[in-house]
């Protein structure tokens, strides 16, 4: 039997293995940084008989609430991924498993690995309707890549999507994914029709090296980049800095910035009700947008999330705040969940893939209900 992390976005601590029935398992944490929460790792095993896995010492991970009616994924082949039911103490998640074939992964959401993030820049440029461009280096020296959907003319809107701030929130860029697919289908009425007024800026992965590290929330040298949009740096949020210099050169109309919520069990966004610029305005422009996407899904709801921030006291190191504030523009971070909609659940899959992009191509529809009312 052996245990491994050792390939792309992989995290897991071995602390005992000796048999089948009591293996033990810890997260490592984020590279100078506290943030622990994200894992991935396979197991090898000839043995087919019940595996008793736990991992252990998640009171102290970075949101304890969120192992709470969790049920962990697991693929054999790393493209198909299924739930296994688990048990949550306060301090360990554990699960019984019998393996069908001698090897299975196991993850904390489906992993996005950076071998498929290059496949979809690089797929996207061939495209006749998209622009490939390079903004920049990360921390270890990888691309920060940014795809122009469209046409560009001074006369268009300009609306920006950033993904996966957040590393281990995988499901943000599954979610570009679908946006960016339904945007480049020329077949797609609905696409053709936005892009004619409408020019779309999308970096589907803001943090490549926490992911291919295996971080749940942090850069190579521990910064959470969504709070550096105030006053990124080069040295320690080159990310943030090469796309806030983009979007002062480009101009923005409309933000999107997608993300995971580990505790709650629903999709929502969260607007910019605290920053300083919020007016009568963008309040229409917010109610407009989730009452289209209301009305596109039933994936998404506007009951649960977070608590709306008083007038003036909005957090503007936070992306979407930063960014509305400055380009006084429509500004939403969208949230999905690690563990199911709880408004639709599936108890074989939970929140999917298939979901995650299908969210991605309806977005398109709530972009369109406001695209010419942006200014």
């Amino acid at each position: 039997m052996h245990i491994s992390s050792q390939f792309d976005s992989g995290n897991i601590e071995v602390i005992r293995a000796e048999s089948p029935d009591d293996i033990v398992l810890s997260i490592p944490k984020d590279n100078q940084s506290e943030f622990y929460q994200w894992f991935h790792f396979r197991l090898f095993s000839e043995a087919f008989t019940t595996h008793r896995i736990a991992i252990t010492n998640l009171a102290k991970s970075a949101y304890p609430n969120g192992w709470k009616d969790y049920d962990i994924l697991a693929s054999y082949n790393r493209q198909d991924w299924f739930r296994i039911k688990c048990q949550f103490d306060g301090d360990n998640l554990s699960f019984d498993f019998t393996p069908e074939q001698p090897a299975v992964y196991f993850a904390y959401f489906i992993p996005y690995s950076y071998e498929r993030h290059l496949d979809l820049i690089h797929d996207a440029q061939m495209s006749l309707l998209c622009e490939h461009r390079l903004l920049g280096l990360t921390v270890d020296g990888r691309d920060m890549s940014m795809l122009v959907i469209g046409e560009e003319d001074p006369g268009k809107k300009k609306i920006w999507v950033t993904a996966r701030q957040h590393p281990g929130e995988t499901m943000a860029q599954w979610c570009a994914e679908g946006l960016i697919y339904r945007l480049l289908d020329e077949q797609d009425g609905l696409s053709r029709h936005v892009l004619e007024n409408a020019v779309f800026y999308i970096v589907p992965n803001m943090n490549p090296d926490g992911g291919a590290r295996g971080h749940l929330r942090c850069n190579a040298v521990g910064t959470n980049l969504n709070r550096e949009w105030a006053a990124p740096s080069k040295e320690k949020s080159p990310e943030v800095w090469c796309v806030l210099e983009a979007m002062n050169a480009v101009g923005v109309d409309m933000y999107l910035d997608l993300h995971g919520d580990e505790a709650l069990p629903y999709n929502f966004v969260a607007g910019s009700e605290g920053i300083p610029a919020y007016s009568e305005r963008l309040k229409e422009l917010e109610n407009k947008f989730k009452d289209a996407l209301l009305t596109a899904t039933p994936e998404f709801q506007d009951v649960h999330g977070y608590a709306k921030d008083e007038p003036g006291k909005a957090n503007l190191t936070v992306a979407s705040n930063a960014v509305g504030n400055k380009f006084d523009c429509l500004a939403y971070t969208l949230e999905m969940p690690f563990k199911d909609n709880k408004d639709l659940p599936d108890p074989v899959y939970g929140w999917s893939v298939q979901r995650c992009k299908q969210l991605g191509e309806d977005l398109l529809i709530a972009v369109r209900a406001v695209a010419s009312q942006l200014r």
